[in-house]
Parts: C-alpha cells; sequence; structure tokens
C-alpha cells in the first residue's frame, strides 16, 4: 500500500512539473524547435540555423577539416607538445579532446539514430555523415575562440567558452554592449542545458535501460540516481584536472566497447554488409522512403548529425579552451576531430547495425515497429540476446560522462553569472548532483522538451559571435600555419 500511494505521489509530482514546464515556457520550446513543412515532412529551422554555419565555415577557412586532418591527429597524438613546456593551461590536447566527446558522444548516439532510421530510412546516414564533416569546421571556429579569449586565474585555473570570447571578442570588434548581452544569455542557458538535457535527461534515460535490461521494479530510481550522484560529485570537485583524469580514461573505454559491438554485429553479417551500404546511398537520394524519401532521409540526417556532436551551440569550447597551449589554432584544430569521431564513427556505426538488422529481419527499419533506443537495441540483440548487458554499460557510461562534462559547462555559466570561489562553485556542484536524483527518480516530458531547446537556444546566441568574430579566427589561423610551415612550431617526434 505504501508502495501503491509513493508511486501515486511521484506520477502525481511529474504531472505538476511537465504542467508547469508546458505552460510557462511551452513559447519558447515552440519558438527554439519551430519547423517548416517541406516536401511532407517537418524542417526544424535551428537545424537549419546550425548547417548553414558549418557550410559557411568550412567554405571561409578553406576545409580545415580535410586539410588539416593529420595536423590535428599529430596535435592530441602530443607530435608537436614540447615535454618540458610551461604552457598556460590545465589539460593535454586528449584530455580537452576527451573532456568534449564525454560531453557529445552520449544517448543520441544510441537513441537518437535509431529514431532517425526509423523515420528517415537508411538513406539518414550518408546525410549524417555530410552535416557531421561540415560540423568539423563549427567547432574549429569556436574553439579556437575559445582559448584565444580564454581566462587565465591566479590559481592556475582556466575559464573560458562563449561567454568570454562573446564579451571580450566583440568587445574587440567595437561591439561591448551587445558581446556582454550575448555572454549573459549564454551563461543562463548553459545552466539550464546542463541542468536538463546533460543531467537529468541522462540519469533518467540510464535508469529507465537498467530497469529494462535486469527486469526491476520501478520506484527505486533514486537509488540508481544517487550511485550515480556519489560519482559525478566525486569527480567534479576535483575540478578540471579531475574531471579529465577521469574522461581520458572513460571515453576511450566506452568507445572500444560500443564499437568493438559494432564491428562485431558487422563482421557477423558481412555477407549483409554491401546490400547495408546500397540501401544507405540508395536511400540518400531515392525518391521513395520510409518518410518523405529523399527530403525525409535529409532532414533525418541533418537532425541527428547537428543535435548529436554539438557543433555550434558552444558548449565543447568551454572544454577545449583548458587545454596547455599558447596557440589557439592548436585546439581549434584538435577539436575538429570531435564531431568525426562522434558523428562519422559512432553514429554511423549505430547505423549500420540497424540497417544490418533492418535487412536480416524484415521490413525495414524496425524490427517489430521499434524506435529510438529500443529499435538500436532489438537490432543489436538480433546478433546476440545477450549484448543487451554490454549495451546497458554503455549507456550508462555514455550517461556518466555527458553529465561529467556538462557539470563543468554548467559551472563556467554559473561562475561568469556569479563569480569565481570554491563556496560558489560547491553551491552549484551540489544542486547539479540533487537534479542527478531527481532525474533518475521521475519521468518527465516538457521538462527535457525544455533543456534540449536551451542546449539549441545557445547556438543562436554562439553563432551570432562566430560570424562577427570569424575574421579574427581566419588571422590566427593563417598566422599559425605561417609557423608550421617555416618550422617556427617545432615538432619534438
Amino acid at each position: 500500500m505504501a508502495l501503491a500511494s509513493g508511486s501515486a505521489t511521484a506520477q502525481s509530482l511529474d504531472k505538476a512539473i511537465d504542467s508547469f514546464f508546458s505552460s510557462a515556457f511551452g513559447w519558447f520550446v515552440n519558438l527554439i524547435f519551430y519547423s517548416v513543412p517541406v516536401g511532407g515532412t517537418s524542417f526544424p529551422v535551428i537545424a537549419g540555423w546550425l548547417l548553414v554555419a558549418a557550410l559557411i565555415f568550412t567554405l571561409y577557412f578553406g576545409f580545415p577539416q580535410f586539410t588539416r586532418f593529420k595536423l590535428a591527429i599529430d596535435l592530441v597524438r602530443g607530435r608537436y607538445t614540447d615535454p618540458h613546456s610551461r604552457e598556460p593551461g590545465e589539460t593535454s590536447h586528449f584530455q580537452a579532446l576527451a573532456t568534449a566527446l564525454s560531453g557529445t558522444v552520449g544517448l543520441g548516439n544510441i537513441a537518437g539514430v535509431g529514431a532517425a532510421l526509423a523515420i528517415g530510412g537508411p538513406g539518414a546516414t550518408f546525410w549524417m555523415i555530410v552535416v557531421g564533416l561540415l560540423g568539423m569546421a563549427s567547432k574549429f571556429t569556436e574553439c579556437t575562440l575559445g582559448v584565444k579569449y580564454r581566462t587565465i586565474l591566479p590559481s592556475g585555473a582556466v575559464s573560458g567558452g562563449p561567454m568570454y570570447y562573446l564579451r571580450d571578442g566583440l568587445a574587440e570588434r567595437g561591439l561591448p554592449n551587445l558581446g556582454k548581452v550575448l555572454a549573459v544569455m549564454f551563461s543562463v542557458l548553459v545552466i539550464l542545458g546542463a541542468l536538463g538535457g546533460g543531467n537529468m535527461f541522462q540519469s533518467n534515460q540510464a535508469n529507465a535501460m537498467i530497469v529494462q535490461t535486469f527486469n526491476l521494479p520501478g520506484g527505486y530510481g533514486w537509488v540508481v540516481g544517487l550511485t550515480f550522484a556519489v560519482f559525478v560529485f566525486a569527480v567534479i570537485i576535483g575540478g578540471m584536472p579531475s574531471i579529465a583524469s577521469v574522461t581520458e580514461k572513460l571515453v576511450p573505454w566506452m568507445a572500444y566497447l560500443y564499437i568493438g559491438m559494432s564491428m562485431t554485429v558487422i563482421i557477423l553479417n558481412i555477407d549483409q554488409f554491401p546490400a547495408a551500404m546500397s540501401a544507405i546511398f540508395h536511400g540518400a537520394f531515392s525518391a521513395e522512403g520510409v518518410a518523405g524519401g529523399f527530403l525525409g532521409a535529409l532532414i533525418q540526417g541533418l537532425k541527428r548529425a547537428t543535435f548529436s556532436n554539438e557543433a555550434g551551440v558552444g558548449s565543447a569550447a568551454i572544454a577545449h579552451s583548458t587545454v596547455k597551449t599558447k596557440e589557439p589554432v592548436t585546439e581549434g584544430l584538435v577539436s575538429l576531430l570531435e564531431p568525426f569521431i562522434d558523428t562519422v564513427i559512432i553514429c554511423t556505426m549505430t547505423a549500420l547495425v540497424i540497417t544490418i538488422a533492418g535487412l536480416n529481419t524484415g521490413p525495414f527499419p524496425t524490427p517489430g515497429g521499434l524506435s529510438g533506443v529500443n529499435l538500436t537495441a532489438a537490432s543489436f540483440q538480433a546478433t546476440f540476446d545477450w549484448f543487451r548487458y554490454p549495451l546497458t554499460i554503455a549507456v550508462v557510461m555514455f550517461a556518466v560522462s555527458t553529465m561529467i562534462s556538462w557539470a563543468y559547462y554548467g559551472l563556467k555559466g554559473w561562475t561568469y553569472l556569479f563569480g569565481e570561489g570554491k563556496t560558489i562553485e560547491l553551491v552549484y556542484k551540489l544542486m547539479f548532483c540533487f537534479f542527478v536524483v531527481v532525474g533518475a527518480s521521475i519521468s518527465f516530458g516538457a521538462v527535457i522538451d525544455f533543456s534540449d531547446a536551451a542546449i539549441f537556444a545557445m547556438s543562436i546566441v554562439n553563432i551570432i559571435g562566430l560570424y562577427l568574430l570569424a575574421p579574427v579566427v581566419k588571422l590566427e589561423y593563417q598566422k599559425f600555419m605561417a609557423k608550421v610551415q617555416s618550422g617556427a612550431f617545432k615538432r619534438y617526434r
């Protein structure tokens, strides 16, 4: 009876929270995710905003994601890192990349791809790859600015990201008032996004996956949430050095696990690989499709890529600004690897697994008419039913790593608004961990819609700044490449 009463109370709380966010902020969500009808399907304007920016930056900087890819690999491998240098910053190139990746490689790579293919068919995969490649230029732009305009505190800690390059960069361009307004707006939005999409959604979906996999009774989400919260607090209390130390170990292992599972499915079904690739390329340009044909595949691929790698959102620039370097462009180049790993590799792996499962079970795309994370899970289990267990581990790892990184992103927005200091930081960290428990304990819809809207509203503010500051990045880029070509930027191994 007590359990039933508690369940009823939780359901009432869920409804009250959904009702509050729907009534108070429904207009905000509708504005950010406003869609226009295109070819029988709806096109989210925010996705177009991100895509156009990625295309412009790709052209403006001369396709750096292709021409400087090898240099980016060498930088992240430490080949240009002086082992005796005491450059300002808190993390290595690899640690900064791992921290940023831990924030983007998350449940969207599992659930989001499943939703995209369920609607847009295999062809959505092709457009995911294209948009992911273009997004590399957006990451290059924002992360170069993140390092150039970061603030080094007396303690040696770093505060950086869009808040700082919007404020200081636009002041240099003669737009100080606009810069201050945009910086405050971004700070507020990154805090809201961190507490929602970067926190509650992650703990909620990880708990749901655990319950489903192990057939656990409901009502104990707070136990899972509390466990997550204790771990997250133990990591973030140590600041960026502690976060980087964890993410540089966690990200490779979760990538190895997930890519290993995906490659196992592909290799064991290698006879279906040619048909899967054919379905992807044919579906990308076919007039017929699951929903909207060519346009349906294009729009779903565009949405999944832009919403997955966060290129243009500005969040990753906060992590990348902590790198130990005196050359801002070095981290801009390292950061362009992020959409490649997140979208071109990991999202494509998910899409291939789903496409192969669909070809095996038919009719494509959904075994049993599933979508989202259920479709992805069923696709893995079509090869081995026990894959549900390592997949659950991957989901938990993805969720926890995302929470750790977004805790740091929100913290930097918090300290920008309220000032630096241990007490101020502790208040935020305790609040963040409290919402980890809340997220795992309740089911909610409108809260997630609102937090997602806050995250993508960040891109509106950020990209305005990127357009205005692109000439600054181009000048830095030209100066840096001149140093590389002349040998002034030394290679050590």
